[in-house]
């Protein structure tokens, strides 16, 4: 390790030469893009790329798009909380974001991406620029990608009813068992089926899994 660093052809000096070239290029977008690429170029040989966070990208605002699934809703002022936190603190987290063949569909956050196109001080700030990280490869079908988005929602402690009972419909019409949605989603059984009356479909229920605190007593449920 100390001939790595002592030696003039180390790596360290590459670095130094190549920060030298990186802040020679005087076009904003063709530096961000080229740091972006070295970051690409460094995640690939990590020991932690298997983290996503390894890697954050400054994206185009105008490429981050949200997904029509996202249960989370944010109140006007906490929503003004949130501009105001990115605001004075920066960014201290990355979108999540799903790469398709012409945009980056959020996994999570939708609501940093909101408030840059809000707030004019933050989109000047980030040069029209977001910062993401990339769901794992193997988590990117849209029954993982709503788990995912599901489990960023429920660690924060917030979700809408609502849209969660869409999204277990939405789970189930794709063929995922309620075991599955047990496990990747954080749900007891009676969770699940709470929900799935809340969308009124019948047929919802067909192979259902009850456990067993639900009985039938007279025509009720327990």
């Amino acid at each position: 390790m100390t001939d790595l660093f002592s030696n003039p052809n180390s790596i360290k000096e590459k670095i130094k030469e190549l920060c030298t070239l990186i802040n020679n290029i005087t076009d904003i977008d063709e530096k961000i893009d080229m740091l972006n690429y070295v970051r690409a170029e460094l995640h690939e040989v990590s020991p932690l790329k298997h983290h996503p966070v390894d890697f954050v990208a400054w994206e185009k605002s105008s490429n981050v798009e949200g997904n029509d699934y996202n249960p989370n809703s944010v109140a006007p002022p906490e929503m003004a909380l949130l501009i105001t936190s990115i605001e004075e603190d920066g960014y201290t987290m990355p979108i999540v974001g799903n790469p398709e063949e012409d945009v980056i569909r959020i996994v999570d956050g939708f609501h940093r991406r909101q408030s840059e196109r809000k707030s004019s001080k933050i989109s000047k700030s980030t040069y029209g620029r977001l910062p993401v990280s990339f769901i794992r490869e193997n988590h990117r079908e849209l029954d993982d990608r709503m788990a995912s988005t599901i489990r960023h929602n429920r660690a924060r402690g917030s979700h809408d009813i609502d849209l969660m009972s869409n999204i277990v419909k939405e789970l189930i019409q794709l063929g995922r068992k309620e075991t599955w949605i047990k496990k990747h989603i954080g749900m007891d059984t009676d969770e699940i089926l709470r929900l799935k009356q809340l969308t009124g479909i019948a047929s919802l229920f067909a192979d259902n899994e009850f456990s067993p605190s639900w009985e039938v007593e007279n025509g009720e449920s327990t």
